[in-house]
């Protein structure tokens, strides 16, 4: 199935997303997380792209979307899905399935709340909605969240590094020669453009808006009972399995799948993933 890599005009950036797939069948939005881009799903689109409508974009500042300073433009959750919104409506997709991982959830559930009557259903692939899912690595956040002062910047700005990079790839991986080093190598491009690690930090010290809102989303679970698929990498030290197996307590029906992964369990599980996601989202036109 052909993928077309588009542009539209949001807020006057050029916002780039990847669509496949018959427009009058399903639609899957699918939000990506840090570090990458919608380059992550690309896979996942072919695989799904013969039976679904796959859109996914590339916020701004990263992938091929415009980046404008981080002077000059508010990064944050918030806007971030003021931004995928508009684009949506923009392209006239109204009602749709969403994937999301890492940053994808944030951005994801502020949409859901917001139409819930748009979303037909949630699959989340290691992206958290709970406080069981944030293990220690958020502990240098939280400081910087509290004082952002550049004694508690520094840590965060080692998560912008090569190594790091590398890292959220390989975790929890138990053979690390399935990952596609090419994955991390174009994240870092990405990273290290001009003002592309004030961008980051931006959004580091945004997340701290995120956890507030965790009770905003689970009555949006609870009252609305959207569809559930938590697919996860158990071996995932940003985003821990007791976040994927919370969703239960709001949604009891959800179906929640452990896997052999670490963080991006698309990497080394995607054709596992893929079959999950086509009978979740077959699923939800019976």
């Amino acid at each position: 199935m052909t993928v077309r890599y588009r542009t539209a005009s949001v807020e006057g950036l050029d916002i780039f997303y990847r669509e496949a797939g018959d427009p009058s069948a399903p639609t899957l939005v699918l939000l990506h997380g840090f570090p990458t881009s919608s380059a992550a799903y690309q896979g996942l689109i072919d695989e799904l792209s013969g039976e679904f409508h796959l859109i996914a974009p590339d916020y701004p500042g990263f992938g091929h979307s415009s980046a404008p300073s981080a002077a000059e433009w508010a990064y944050t959750f918030d806007h971030f899905a003021d931004i995928v919104e508009t684009l949506l409506d923009t392209i006239g997709v109204t009602r749709y399935a969403l994937y999301v991982h890492d940053y994808g959830a944030p951005v994801g559930f502020r949409l859901a709340v917001r139409r819930p009557d748009r979303v037909t259903g949630i699959i989340t692939q290691n992206g958290n909605a709970y406080e069981e899912g944030l293990t220690p690595f958020w502990e240098p956040l939280r400081a910087a969240w509290a004082d952002p002062s550049e004694a508690n910047l520094a840590p965060l700005r080692g998560l912008l590094t090569p190594e790091a990079t590398r890292w959220q790839y390989t975790h929890g991986v138990a053979d690390t020669t399935l990952v596609n080093p090419d994955r991390a190598a174009l994240d870092q491009a990405g990273l290290d453009r001009p003002g592309g690690q004030e961008i980051q930090l931006a959004l580091f010290l945004d997340y701290g808006s995120n956890p507030p809102l965790y009770p905003a989303w689970q009555e949006y679970l609870r009252v609305h009972r959207p569809p559930v698929l938590a697919v996860w990498g158990r071996h995932d030290e940003i985003f821990g399995p007791d976040g994927a197996l919370a969703f239960a307590r709001d949604v009891p029906d959800a179906r929640i799948q452990l896997l052999d992964a670490g963080h991006f369990a698309l990497e080394t599980r995607g054709t596992q993933i893929a079959a999950l996601v086509r009978d979740f989202l077959r699923g939800l036109s019976d």
